[in-house]
């Protein structure tokens, strides 16, 4: 290794696989059984109880807990197989939403050299026809974008800012957003330009994740909304706003993440958002790593729906069936990643039951 770039690149990849390292250690210490439900071994792959394909629409209904009592109809998920910007404008324009003013768009710009973010081919055409901003916040664990002059340089390499205008929503501070019916938070801390935009399109690229085992659309909202003190106040489930992002108390952190959602979608509207996860590259490793491994999965589809735990449930489950899940379904299964639903569901953030429906022809 005789030159600078040689060195940061090698740091980065020790870096990165410490994390993991010490992630897992904390997660079997700390956690030394899953949560109900589901195991390392089998984790829970349907919701309330039947199994969900592609190909066909499953009728639930959402039940009044510890009564089993029916209470509404389950929310819709809408599919497609075509993984184009075609296909994620078809999928978009089925949701039937009309935002009310401006429109920010939640994406992961993605950690260099060669991390699966969303590349700007897929994504342009819908943001064009939202007319959205492009929006990000900084991250908390060092890396190419844990400042704003580097953040900026990574949305420009990687296509971001050609596409749309590119807002870092925390780049002049932060704001203090309620949370209320929480077991950890009492607040969210997002970047202070989040209260810029009126409405929201929460466009995530679903996959594994070191830390919370996959990540989604509550992934995307929970950490990446969050400024980045508030990014160590979800990780350490509201018990500090710097240092470290590693936290021995699992289950914990997973609750705060999707706290951290509930109290975003009720600042903003629920009817001013909506959540799209695209299910290409399915590694089990996050945008957040620049280094991930490569997928054992097949892409899948295109996802959509008004509620964010239907949507990521019902990518739990299509993976779950394809070939080639072991690996990443393990990873979620490690690092209760189940968890963050189960709680999700039981403070009223969505539902896990739902309705799929494929708008393929």
């Amino acid at each position: 290794m005789g030159n600078t770039a040689e060195k940061a690149l090698a740091f980065r990849r020790v870096a990165a696989y410490l994390l993991v390292l010490c992630v897992t250690l904390l997660t079997a210490c700390g956690n030394a059984a899953p949560s109900a439900g589901y195991s390392a071994e089998t984790p829970r792959n349907d919701p309330g109880g039947a199994a969900v394909s592609a190909e066909s629409s499953v009728t639930a209904q959402n039940r009044e807990p510890g009564t089993g009592e029916p209470t509404s109809p389950a929310p819709v998920v809408y599919f497609t197989s075509d993984i184009s910007a075609d296909g994620l404008l078809r999928i978009y324009e089925q949701l039937g939403w009309t935002p009310s003013g401006s429109v920010a768009v939640k994406i992961s710009t993605g950690e260099p050299p060669a991390s699966n973010y969303l590349r700007p081919e897929l994504i342009e055409k819908l943001v064009r026809e939202l007319k959205g901003t492009i929006v990000e916040c900084n991250t908390a664990y060092g890396g190419s974008r844990a400042s704003s002059a580097m953040h900026r340089q990574v949305a420009e390499d990687h296509g971001v800012t050609a596409i749309a205008p590119f807002d870092l929503m925390d780049e002049e501070g932060e704001k203090e957003w309620p949370v209320t019916g929480g077991s950890r938070l009492d607040k969210i801390i997002v970047g202070s330009h989040a209260e810029n935009s009126t409405d929201w399109v929460i466009l995530s690229h679903f996959k594994g994740h070191a830390m919370a085992g996959f990540g989604g659309a509550i992934k995307n909202v929970g950490i990446g909304i969050s400024s980045a003190s508030g990014k160590v106040y979800v990780h350490s489930a509201g018990t500090r706003t710097s240092g470290s992002i590693l936290y021995r108390n699992q289950d914990a952190w997973l609750e705060a993440l999707a706290e951290m959602v509930m109290g975003f979608r009720d600042h903003v509207g629920a009817e001013h958002v909506i959540y799209i996860n695209v299910m290409n590259r399915l590694s089990v490793d996050c945008d957040c790593d620049g280094h991930p491994a490569e997928p054992d999965i097949h892409d899948i589809g295109i996802l959509a729906s008004f509620d964010p735990v239907a949507l990521d449930q019902a990518c739990i489950d299509l993976v779950s069936q394809a070939e080639g899940s072991a690996s990443l379904m393990r990873r979620i299964g490690n690092r209760h990643g189940l968890h963050t639903l189960e709680h999700a569901e039981e403070i009223g953030l969505g539902s896990r039951t739902y309705i799929l429906v494929s708008i393929d022809e």
